[in-house]
């Protein structure tokens, strides 16, 4: 039986995050939603409009016994800059924040040892940003944008931004991919 557990990040734009992680083996499935705002029912408009307090994010169910938390981190901090307050490129708001909602203090203890290290390892040449918090008011994003890329290909922002950042992704985790992508 698998040991699945849940991890819940921002990183920016939920579509390139989910897209991603739904390669990897081991995820059982990667869900857009929404996290870490006030509002009971948030919808994508009220997030956009920056007054929910609510980050993108994507809650990532993966099987401990292939690929572990830490493997998921460094993902996500391969996914997105980690630097950039409240945005990723041109996409700007609190809802792009940089966050880990982490589900126990195990997950705490590995996000905070993860930023440590990619800081005093100077991968980023400024510093990080990411919020570490624990997750409150997780809420999976409207039916339309789940599998997003995959079902708008032709989409511009795809087009254009997505598919270059998981072409990237890919070539980088290549050893991390699913056989059927």
């Amino acid at each position: 039986m698998a040991n699945l557990q849940v991890a819940t990040l921002a990183g920016g734009c939920f579509w390139c995050i989910e897209s991603a992680y739904n390669t990897v083996e081991g995820v059982e499935k990667a869900i857009s939603g929404y996290a870490g705002g006030e509002e009971p029912s948030p919808s994508y408009q009220s997030v956009c409009g920056g007054s929910t307090g609510h980050a993108e994010v994507v809650q990532v169910t993966f099987d401990a016994d292939t690929i572990g938390y830490r493997e998921i981190l460094e993902i996500f901090f391969a996914l997105h800059d980690p630097t950039q307050l409240n945005r990723q490129g041109n996409d700007v708001g609190t809802q792009y924040r940089s966050a880990i909602f982490y589900h126990n203090e195990a997950q705490k203890e590995e996000a905070e040892k993860i930023i440590a290290e990619i800081t005093a390892e100077e991968i980023w040449p400024n510093p990080v940003v990411t919020e570490i918090v624990e997750v409150n008011n997780y809420h999976p994003a409207e039916d339309y944008h789940q599998d997003y890329f995959k079902n708008n290909p032709q989409n511009q922002y795809c087009s254009m931004v997505l598919a270059p950042k998981l072409a990237k992704f890919k070539k980088t985790f290549a050893s991390r991919l699913r056989k059927d992508v």
